[in-house]
């Protein structure tokens, strides 16, 4: 945890604050029955569940302060926050049945769903969100309670959890949907998503670099998707797992320490290991910076945060996240562009960082001016002049705090970013107490009027962020400002940190304090919410505040010609997929282990006897690149049970990761496309791997052996029924065709339901599945879901080919009835003119 490696020193982590947290979606019935004195035992009186309470006045002082929307339509703006959220999902632009998804939701499921009641008072139940491309993104005036109870919705619901289980689609906030698109991503750009928990921006962002690519290939560029707790990294796992792609990477590092894995100029370790990474260092074209936050744009999805929000929250959080978004940024590469998102109102959160950025960054990176990019995305500008709140005194500039909230009161904060030193005897003047500081150091909060108070407002051109709220169409809230890298970050910016780094090691006091006002707690919220981000208070109150400075870029990113020989000599064992069963027990483990202690190791699959019988048994062509594009988790070569395929970006960057002694923690990679089948008629095969669902599009184009050609009768028989007999089959030349396969994996293609005939190449509409041929029978190796969703697609595709058939032919019926009736009229015309 943390991504510090081995004999990193103890620090607080957020399990520490995991203790007592309730689960408030699950309040207990006894809750409103102790809290009314009057209450008494009769059934009549119990209360089982009562709505969250949707009003803060701390929520409702802070924002009508900052002006974040005008006087005049602030009922509005919470009215629309106290109502649930419309639900919102996105269709995958790569998946084979998008068309078919796209075509099912315009013509089904608009008109049936027509009837039924929506929230909100918009006519339409299902839309195509206007601002997305292609119609690939839908809003839903149905919110996620209503699908779940309302059995009228039940079909609706029933397609929305199969496609998104499978991939086709991807359930998300509609707000959330926005970053991306204004990254301006290409399909050979290294994209970098720095804080990627649960994964659906990594999911849009890996739609995008496969959208021109074609079956059968994989794109030039790549994803790394990162996230610092280790369960969302799971999360972020199992989500882009749907993906089934060999261009990502995920790894567990602290975003704000992120290494460059910059490589040693002699390059001798890369020869010493049989690397030879095309990259020297981690550089990307895209950054995506969405950061942790106090998250209250999500209020409408998280109605628990109302009772939990408070000022402190995103005051807790602003150093943290300039620390997150520096490092993006000097990870990116020159020209690149990044973008910088929050789902928080709060201008701390927001504005106040952006300008703190351009302020440390100076002429090298330009905020860009974006607002003619997705013209019928409703947005507002950024705002120039804020305030800061702490606790119960409002404060316009630095100039504003006392001596001792200057520890968490900074003065990036604040819209001009200037720092104030008062004189030494200025807090200890009027003896009388007039004017006097209080024991915590914060002045009276009657001096503390607004009026009173001199506004900064900042000269830099924060009107350039845009701020989606609420209201104006219907959604969640959003902050975002695009960034773009001119010229290489200044040296200023490499400069080491200064003592205030060790503040609060030195006075732990004032670090209780810290977390006291930021650390409240605010758990209970949705699991699969990524933009709800609380769930990272906890370890962004510690390195928010806790941690001043940047570190110096040469501490993050240790020198490879620094790392001892032992790591040497374990990284090319690893590297090799090589180990040395006589070492001491001691170091045996480590080399299991990995680099990163509880992680799986990472090395090149290089084991030629497997792999010369795989490209044998499948007769894999050799325009398939296998060599050093094979990765495993397993040091012990005897008993691998996956094979894992990495495009050739992935392939760069996990080189460049060994040769600088794996800075990297890596905690997934790469695409499962062979398995290990461990049944006793599996291991008499001659190749006791087989070819996994999920790598199965990528290496179809290039099988010759094992595959057949089925019928669509027959291909929906197997999907139906898993395992059907060779004499069983509807088309015996298929069946025997089958018998006479070898023992073992085999690929099923679909014909082509029209032309009957086995299809000349591999393109987008290919249907195929892995089948394992047995002594009898074919068994199909395929998930139920799987088998599911593929027998629903093939119906609603051969209903709808039957349609145009119909239509066809009623056409042509039409026109033979049309020509017959005008010849006749001709010849009734010829006549009469023949009789006159």
């Amino acid at each position: 945890m943390g991504g510090r490696g081995r004999g990193s020193r103890s620090r607080t982590q957020r399990k520490h604050f995991r203790d007592g947290r309730e689960n408030v979606w699950k309040r207990p019935k006894s809750d409103s029955a102790s809290s009314d004195p009057n209450s008494n035992n009769n059934s009549e009186n119990k209360t089982h569940w009562q709505p969250f309470a949707t009003q803060n006045p701390a929520f409702d002082e802070y924002y009508k302060e900052q002006g974040i929307v005008t006087a005049e339509e602030w009922d509005t703006f919470v009215e629309v926050l106290r109502t649930p959220l419309p639900a919102a999902f996105r269709i995958n632009s790569s998946s084979q049945f998008c068309e078919d998804i796209k075509s099912q939701l315009e013509n089904d499921f608009m008109n049936s769903l027509k009837a039924e009641t929506t929230d909100g008072g918009e006519v339409e139940a299902i839309r195509p969100l206007p601002w997305y491309p292609s119609n690939l993104a839908w809003h839903s005036n149905f919110s996620r309670m209503q699908l779940r109870k309302n059995q009228t919705l039940e079909r609706f619901h029933e397609f929305l959890k199969l496609e998104n289980e499978i991939g086709n689609i991807t359930r998300q906030e509609a707000v959330s949907m926005v970053p991306p698109l204004f990254l301006d991503v290409r399909p050979d750009h290294f994209v970098f998503d720095m804080c990627a928990a649960p994964g659906s921006k990594t999911f849009q962002l890996l739609e995008i670099i496969y959208q021109s690519t074609k079956s059968g290939s994989l794109p030039d560029g790549m994803v790394m998707a990162n996230d610092l707790d280790v369960q969302r990294c799971n999360l972020l796992i199992h989500q882009t797992k749907r993906m089934c792609t060999a261009n990502l990477i995920v790894t567990n590092n602290e975003a704000q320490h992120f290494p460059g894995c910059r490589a040693d100029k002699n390059g001798s370790k890369a020869s010493e290991m049989e690397i030879e990474p095309q990259i020297s260092q981690l550089l990307f074209d895209r950054v995506l910076c969405d950061v942790p936050c106090s998250g209250d744009g999500t209020l409408r999805k998280a109605p628990d945060m109302w009772r939990k929000w408070n000022p402190g929250m995103g005051n807790g959080l602003h150093s943290l996240q300039i620390q997150i978004a520096m490092r993006g940024l000097s990870l990116l590469k020159v020209g690149g562009r990044m973008v910088y998102s929050t789902c928080s109102m709060n201008p701390v959160e927001d504005e106040a960082v952006v300008a703190e950025i351009l302020r440390k960054c100076g002429g090298s990176v330009e905020l860009v001016d974006v607002s003619s990019e997705l013209p019928q995305l409703v947005r507002r500008p950024g705002v120039r002049k804020w305030k800061v709140r702490d606790k119960d005194l409002w404060l316009a500039s630095h100039k504003d705090v006392s001596k001792f909230q200057r520890y968490h009161i900074l003065p990036s904060m604040f819209p001009s970013g200037k720092s104030y030193v008062a004189p030494a005897n200025k807090d200890l003047e009027h003896e009388n107490g007039e004017n006097a500081i209080s024991e915590d150091g914060i002045q009276p909060t009657e001096d503390a009027s607004t009026e009173d108070l001199m506004e900064e407002v900042s000269d830099l051109p924060l009107e350039r962020c845009m701020r989606i709220v609420p209201h104006d169409q219907n959604s969640g809230a959003f902050f975002i400002a695009v960034l773009q890298k001119l010229s290489p970050l200044p040296a200023a910016i490499q400069e080491k940190p200064s003592k205030k780094r060790n503040l609060f090691k030195k006075n732990p006091e004032l670090q209780g304090k810290l977390l006291d006002q930021v650390t409240e707690d605010n758990s209970g919220l949705e699991p699969d919410s990524r933009d709800v981000a609380v769930e990272k208070i906890y370890e962004a109150a510690t390195e928010a505040d806790l941690i001043v400075d940047e570190p110096d870029e040469a501490d993050m990113e240790p020198d490879p010609s620094n790392i001892s020989n032992q790591d040497s000599e374990e990284t090319k064992a690893l590297v090799n997929g090589e180990t040395d069963s006589g070492k001491a027990v001691g170091k045996r483990k480590l080399q299991l282990q990995g680099k990163w202690k509880g992680v799986d190791p990472v090395l090149f699959f290089k084991d030629e006897s497997i792999i010369n019988s795989i490209k044998m048994f499948y007769g894999i062509d050799e325009s398939f690149p296998f060599d050093g594009h094979l990765i495993s988790r397993n040091s012990d070569k005897n008993h691998v049970k996956r094979i894992y395929y990495v495009s050739k970006s992935v392939k760069d960057v996990l080189g460049l990761n060994f040769r600088v002694g794996q800075q990297l923690k890596i905690a997934s990679i790469g695409l499962k496309m062979f398995e290990r089948q461990t049944s006793r008629e599996g291991t008499s095969t001659p190749c006791s791997f087989r070819i996994s669902s999920e790598g199965l599009p990528v290496i179809l184009p290039h099988i010759t052996n094992q595959i057949l050609y089925a019928s669509s009768v027959d291909f929906k028989h197997l999907l139906q029924y898993k395992a059907i007999k060779f004499a069983d089959f509807v088309d015996a030349e298929f069946g025997e065709k089958a018998s006479k396969l070898m023992m073992g994996c085999c690929v099923i293609v679909m014909r082509d339901s029209k032309t009957m005939s086995d299809p000349t190449k591999v393109d987008a509409s290919t249907i195929a599945i892995s089948c394992w041929k047995g002594r009898s029978n074919l068994n199909v190796m395929v998930t139920a879901i799987d088998c599911q969703e593929l027998l629903e697609r093939l119906s609603v595709r051969m209903e709808a080919e039957k349609g145009s058939s119909v239509q066809e032919n009623k056409f042509n019926v039409d026109e033979l009835q049309l020509n017959g009736a005008s010849k006749v009229e001709e010849s009734e015309n010829t006549q009469l003119v023949a009789d006159a």
